[in-house]
């Protein structure tokens, strides 16, 4: 697959500027201006982000409304159920305020939909459900804000709904008692891009504020909140930073004993990256939901217990390895149905496992690099995730096509869907319609983008352990790329991995060697042999082994010099 390096441009003068101001080289004077840093006091509040940064929830269209009928249905002592979707998004925003609400009622409970029978949403199952054991609140969250009928439904039953959501509106807006939604048009909050978690976790700052509860005792949800930001991956800018810099210090520090006992299992050591609840925490919570159910990730993120936490990740992880291989099984599959002359790719089969179809779009991306559909059948429909190449606005495309589908919701870069089986063949046509007139030719070819070109005898650990500062990572904030050219092999490089599909290298410096790792780049072994020079992009990591810890570059791309 074609894969193009852009290297990000900044103004010298500024860099200049910055780098004396601060002290540092014009390595990290760029890195920092390419990010929209460029004063003293800018830098200062990305590398020590402050709690005061953070906005006031009553900035939210609908926040009063929202406390004060969570106020009432406690003084009432009313049955309230926590309703979140089953991904990780969901779950935590679930179990935090779940835990939270318990601390003043004990008239609550939490539910979440089951994938297959209920598919993503509000379900009008949970609505009966609610109806039959006598709920009369229902708090959503990380969905709801296209739940139009399922409120009416709702209400024609005399159960109230809050709704705390992140995707995007539709035309229509649910009446709702309130709607916490940054993205809706008339909505002043100035940060837009909050997790599910995030919406929720402002709903809890402002009861604690109405409360009179000091943030600090708050402060522990905000483990659940950084592993919602990793895995949903939203903007790592403005509060999603903030909350994830502090949430990331209740991981490494205290964290609840669901999160310790999967972080155990994960074979990481503390201190934990947002990359390590990535892709450590975030899939073992979310096999939950893809094998079983996602309520079994709820439980495990709200139990006290060390010894229960211990059980119930046991379970969840042999979940997880049977999510590794129906992803494998699956992927290899649906490899061998793509069109490679078209556009877009829309795949399926009733034999796919429906919890595992996300994963295995962002695995067709990795060969095919365009907008990507997989499918499963569902209950005689046909449902699953969309994931898109960076630029392309797939939520807009899937718009597009409304008419042939039943239900879809997400963001620009990841979506959900549901179509009848009869349609699907106009819908696979009407899809690469819409995508061959929109998509640009630049946004079908893979882009790695770059920070800076730097000489490899300009990797240090000083370098290194400012980068670390840089933490935590993600969109808009993602780890520093470098390109170095005309590097050699020392002549210790090999393919490495159990099927031989990685490949390990050994950088000559001036100085001393580098070890470097590319992972599924076993093809390039041949560019590096035979002391032949080559030009490698990169980010700078390290790499412990027999308790000594050392720099390793990790490969992204070789091309020949």
């Amino acid at each position: 697959m074609e894969v193009n390096w852009t290297i990000q441009k900044s103004d010298k003068e500024v860099v200049k500027k910055l780098s004396s101001d601060l002290g540092v080289n014009e390595i990290v004077a760029h890195l920092l201006v390419v990010r929209g840093i460029t004063t003293y006091d800018m830098a200062k509040s990305f590398f020590r982000p402050q709690i005061s940064d953070l906005h006031s929830p009553f900035l939210m269209k609908g926040m009063e409304e929202a406390i004060e009928r969570i106020e009432l249905a406690i003084k009432r002592e009313e049955k309230i159920l926590v309703y979140g979707d089953y991904d990780v998004d969901g779950t935590t925003s679930v179990a935090m305020i779940y835990s939270f609400l318990r601390r003043f009622t004990d008239k609550i409970g939490y539910y979440i939909p089951d994938r297959y029978d209920e598919g993503y949403g509000i379900s009008f199952k949970a609505i009966d459900h609610a109806q039959t054991k006598e709920y009369s609140l229902i708090i959503a969250l990380d969905c709801g804000i296209r739940a139009v009928k399922q409120v009416e439904y709702a209400s024609n039953k005399e159960i109230d709904f809050i709704i705390c959501d992140h995707h995007n509106p539709g035309v229509n807006i649910p009446r709702a008692i309130s709607v916490l939604n940054p993205k809706q048009s008339d909505c002043e909050y100035p940060y837009k891009e909050l997790s599910g978690c995030g919406v929720g976790f402002k709903l809890i700052q402002g009861l604690s504020e109405k409360r009179g509860i000091d943030f600090n005792e708050i402060g522990e949800y905000l483990d659940l909140l950084a592993v919602s930001i990793g895995a949903d991956i939203v903007e790592m800018t403005g509060e999603n930073r903030v909350l994830s810099y502090y949430g990331m210090r209740v991981i490494n520090q205290s964290p609840r004993v669901g999160l310790k006992a999967l972080i155990e299992k994960s074979g990481k050591q503390i201190p934990f990256t947002i990359s390590d609840v990535v892709f450590g925490i975030a899939p073992r919570i979310n096999a939950a939901g893809r094998i079983d159910h996602g309520k079994r990730a709820v439980q495990i993120l709200i139990e006290t217990n060390e010894s229960k936490a211990k059980d119930f990740a046991e379970g969840i992880e042999n979940y997880n390895k049977e999510r590794k291989e129906l992803d494998q099984n699956i992927t290899r599959e649906a490899l061998e149905m793509i069109d490679d002359s078209k556009k877009s790719t829309v795949v399926y089969s009733s034999d796919w496992n429906k919890g595992v179809v996300g994963i295995v779009a962002s695995r067709l991306i990795e060969n095919y690099y365009k907008p990507t559909i997989v499918l499963s059948e569902n209950d005689g429909n046909l449902t699953g995730s969309a994931r898109s190449v960076k630029g392309f606005d797939l939520y807009d495309a899937l718009l597009q096509c409304e008419h042939l589908l039943e239900k879809f919701g997400g963001h620009k870069y990841a979506a959900g869907l549901t179509l009848k089986k009869e349609n699907l063949q106009s819908f696979i046509d009407e899809f690469e319609n819409v995508v061959s007139r929109t998509i640009t030719k630049d946004q079908l070819v893979a882009v790695i983008e770059v920070d800076l070109e730097i000489d490899i005898d300009e990797v240090d650990d000083k370098l290194y352990r400012i980068i670390k500062q840089f933490a935590p990572f993600g969109p808009k904030n993602r780890i520093p790329n470098f390109i170095s050219k005309n590097v050699t092999d020392c002549g210790w490089g090999k393919k490495v991995g159990e099927d031989k599909t990685h490949l390990r290298l050994v950088l000559n410096t001036s100085t001393e060697k580098i070890t470097s790792i590319g992972f599924r780049m076993a093809d390039d072994f041949e560019k590096i042999t035979n002391n032949k020079t080559f030009n490698i992009c990169y980010s700078i990591d390290e790499n412990t082994w027999n308790e000594k810890t050392s720099l390793q570059l990790r490969l992204k791309g070789i091309k020949s010099s």
